[in-house]
Parts: structure tokens; sequence; C-alpha cells
């Protein structure tokens, strides 16, 4: 008996890769479509990103400018946050905030992820005194709570901003080199690792074409969940005046200073602590989503 295939089979074949990554990427898209509480902390996500981009049209007030004739005012029609001690209007404050949290989460994480990636694949692959060396090293960053080690590297930098994001960036590392070297670790004696050995490839060819890229999937949906514990160390700092100075507003720093006045006038702290919330509950959530997505085991 003769079989026949029909057309309709050929044309759902990817006839080229760039045809294939197209299907991958709508096939990963309607997957993270249908977890609504993924969707949800994308749109949050998104939002944050077009205040931070369009800050100066969102605004409705100079977030630096001081009206001593309009302090603590409740939120009005004029001030949709209320305003702040200096009578600083507290939504646009919040609005060029976002610029402030952004830039630490994306700089943070430009630096993890390459460094934590690199000593994770490296200690894995290697294996030996080169992995005892980096696991007691990450080690010793685990042992202590990140917050404290956190302070410690500003106390010892000074405060600033850029000195928090490196102090965060010190502490944030551990955790991706862990899991690079168990993903490492499960494919260092794989079957195509060893016929690439075989071929004569060097151990640095084998890392960054085979090793790295197989990693780089669990790597992203850490980072992507890692980046709420950012914005919680970072508004710690803030908080205690070693992050953003003044009269930089950083959503930490405006919780500080509100503190004062909390009992009777509420906003100046549940406003910056509602955008902290809100943001680190979107990252967290569209993290689960991204897990889903790109980590096959979670099927």
């Amino acid at each position: 008996m003769t079989t026949t295939t029909s057309p309709a089979a050929f044309d759902s074949t990817p006839q080229s890769s760039a045809q294939a990554l197209r299907q991958n990427l709508l096939r990963n898209l309607r997957k993270l479509l249908r977890n609504p509480l993924s969707v949800a902390g994308l749109v949050v996500i998104l939002l944050l990103l077009l205040l931070a981009a369009f800050a100066p049209l969102v605004a409705t007030h100079n977030p630096l400018l001081q009206d001593l004739g309009n302090t603590l005012k409740a939120p009005s029609a004029a001030n949709w946050f209320g305003t702040d001690e200096y009578g600083r209007d507290i939504f646009s404050r919040l609005v060029y905030g976002s610029r402030i949290t952004l830039y630490i989460i994306s700089l943070v994480t430009v630096i993890v992820g390459p460094v934590g990636l690199t000593i994770g694949v490296v200690s894995g692959y290697f294996g030996g005194w080169v992995d005892t060396v980096f696991m007691r090293i990450t080690d010793i960053f685990v042992s202590f709570p990140g917050l404290v080690l956190a302070l410690a590297f500003v106390a010892a930098l000074g405060p600033g901003l850029d000195h928090a994001v490196i102090a965060i960036a010190l502490t944030a590392w551990p955790p991706i080199a862990r899991l690079a070297r168990a993903e490492t670790l499960s494919l260092r004696k794989a079957d195509f690792i060893v016929a690439v050995q075989l071929q004569g490839a060097s151990p640095l060819r084998i890392l960054v074409r085979h090793v790295a890229p197989m990693c780089l999937s669990s790597v992203v949906v850490r980072l992507t969940m890692n980046m709420a514990g950012i914005i919680l160390t970072a508004a710690g700092l803030g908080f205690l005046g070693l992050g953003a100075q003044p009269p930089i507003p950083e959503w930490g720093a405006m919780i500080s200073a509100g503190r004062r006045y909390m009992l009777e006038c509420w906003w100046l702290v549940a406003m910056p602590g509602a955008a902290i919330m809100m943001v680190s509950l979107a990252f967290n959530l569209f993290g689960d989503g991204m897990r889903d997505v790109l980590d096959p085991r979670s099927e």
C-alpha cells in the first residue's frame, strides 16, 4: 500500500533555521500567555518600562522642585499621591524613581549573569581543585545574608548609587554560579560533549559553544526571579541612606524620609512601598512564567 503525505505536513516543517526559531518563539509566547499571573507580571513590567522611558511626559511635576507652601498635602487632583515634607509631588518622584530601579536591575543583571555563568561552568566542567576553590569562595558569600553582606561592601566603598550596584552584584552571583555548576555537572559526561572532545575541541570551545548555551535558559530564569530580591536589597540600602543619595527620588530613600510623618501622612510611606511591592511581585510572577517556558522539566 502506498502512503501519501498531505501538503499540510510539509507546510508545518520548518524550511530554515530562521523559520524554526520563529515557530519556537511563537510556541513559547503562547505557553507564556496561557498563564494569567505571568501575563499580569509582564504587564506591570512593561508599564514600568514605559514610565521610565516617558517619565518627563508622565510626571505631573518636577520631582526635585520644592514648594514649602504645599508640604505634606494629602492625595488630591493637583497631587495624585500627595506631597512630601518639602512639597515635592510624590507621584512624579515615583515615576522618576522607576528609572533608578531599572538602572539598578539592569546593571546588576549585566554583571551577575556573565560572572555567575562563567564561574559555574568552569567549576563544573573542570572539577577537582578548580571546583573546590570556586565553590569554597561561593560558600563564603552564601554563608552571609545578602543584605548584611551588601551593607558591609557599601560601608567599605562608601554611600552612593554606583557603590550600591557593585555591592548588590557582589552578593547576587553565588546562586547563579551554583545553578550553572549543577547544570554543567549533568552535561559534562553527555555523549555530545564526549564526541566533541574526541574531535579535538579545546576546553574553551566546549564551554563557550556547547556547555554555556545549554545552561543559559536556567540562568535567565534565575536572573528574572532574582530581580525581586535586587529591588528589595536596593530599597533596603536606600532606606538606610547607603544607596541613592538625596535628592534622587529612590523608592527606599522615599520610605526612609517619610517614616517620621507616616502616622499622620500615611501616603509618604504607602505609595513607594506599594510600588516596591507591585514591581517585586511582577518580576516573581514573570519569572515563574519564564521557568514554565524555558525549563522543559517543568512540563
